[in-house]
């Protein structure tokens, strides 16, 4: 792997037109950009050196300026459920997480999009831990690629640390290198964004990409969706549902519904009527989430196992498709709202060894 540091500029995470004005400032041809590309979103090598179908002089040139820009996760925290949480640099002595989701024939990558997070919802770790700055495309799409056997990753989320549409323009272009034929060549159904409802960003989203779209919605009634989300005073979820009731998301693409579940404070009939009330249509699915307790946040608790069923009962005797998400990762602080950019106290985990990228090579995902 290549020695990085601050004087080479990164390659991985530049779209193809980014390539090309690269390799044009540099005098190259203007296919070595497409060679660039191929070498690193689809052969994943880690070096300029590896590179072999570019002239050596051309790599050489390269190099002066720029490294293919790859870094391993710093460590790595298994869960007893086999759910992996890896720890990624990102510099100003601040750290990311991505948590690996492993189900039948699904590797899910769940990634984060910034450092920490500015939404500061009362009961997300993340985002109370404040907000740190945005992830570059380069640092997005080295999750994917520097986890250990990326080329098993079926399906990624963007809902680890930060909102993603709070950071459009990078996350727009990491889905772009997903996506594109030069890049992973992905389905856009293998990729679901996570957001709580950044109206403006989300239209975009929606028109400029087909991935899948998820909402955190949490609660329908204004009132009490804004004591603990405070994007509702400036983006409130019945405009956000309205706006996404324009698209069409019943045949190529999947909306979903977010939603946390707290004791006594949104887990009734009453909300769950309300919440069936502000839906599009019945083609969205609602995702009941297991609230995960947090450090100083007394005043919530999880719903009991009944209550939820009684839920998602109603919703779906409505025609609305709702599910109980299986916890994942919650030993280890990587479930839903518990991720901080830290592993867990090494010397009470075990679990918690140094990773290495893995050699194997890849091949091209269709």
């Amino acid at each position: 792997m290549e020695t990085i540091n601050k004087q080479y500029k990164p390659l991985a995470g530049l779209t193809l037109q980014e390539l090309q004005k690269v390799t044009a400032d540099l005098g190259m041809p203007r296919f070595v950009a497409s060679q660039i590309a191929n070498w690193i979103y689809v052969k994943r090598v880690d070096s300029i050196a590896r590179m072999a179908n570019i002239s050596k002089a051309n790599r050489a040139l390269l190099s002066e300026k720029y490294c293919v820009g790859l870094t391993a996760p710093s460590n790595a925290q298994m869960s007893e459920d086999g759910t992996v949480k890896y720890l990624f640099s990102v510099g100003d002595d601040k750290e990311v997480e991505a948590v690996l989701i492993p189900e039948d024939d699904r590797n899910t990558l769940c990634i984060s999009s910034q450092k920490g997070c500015r939404m500061n919802c009362y009961f997300c770790m993340t985002g109370r831990q404040g907000w740190h700055g945005n992830l570059t495309a380069n640092q997005i799409i080295n999750q994917v690629l520097s986890v250990p056997d990326s080329e098993a990753i079926t399906n990624v989320v963007f809902m680890g640390m930060g909102e993603p549409l709070d950071n459009l323009t990078e996350v727009l272009k990491a889905i772009e290198i997903m996506t594109a034929e030069w890049g992973f060549a992905w389905s856009p159904k293998r990729i679901t964004v996570s957001t709580v409802g950044v109206k403006p960003a989300l239209k975009t989203l929606v028109e400029q990409t087909s991935v899948h779209i998820a909402v955190s919605v949490h609660n329908a009634i204004a009132e009490e969706r804004q004591s603990l989300m405070p994007i509702q005073k400036l983006y409130p979820i019945k405009d956000v549902m309205e706006l996404l009731g324009k698209y069409d998301f019943a045949h190529q693409r999947r909306l979903s519904v977010e939603y946390i579940m707290w004791q006594w404070f949104n887990d009734d009939v009453k909300h769950a009527e309300l919440l069936r009330e502000i839906l599009p249509s019945t083609d969205v699915r609602v995702n009941l989430i297991r609230y995960h307790m947090i450090p100083d946040v007394q005043k919530l608790r999880t719903s009991s196992d009944e209550r939820m069923a009684m839920f998602r009962d109603y919703l779906n005797g409505h025609g609305i498709t709702c599910t109980i998400r299986r916890s994942r990762g919650e030993d280890i602080a990587a479930a839903c709202g518990m991720l901080a950019g830290k592993v867990k106290n090494e010397e009470e985990n075990e679990k918690t060894t140094p990773v290495k990228k893995s050699n194997k090579k890849s091949n091209k995902n269709q």
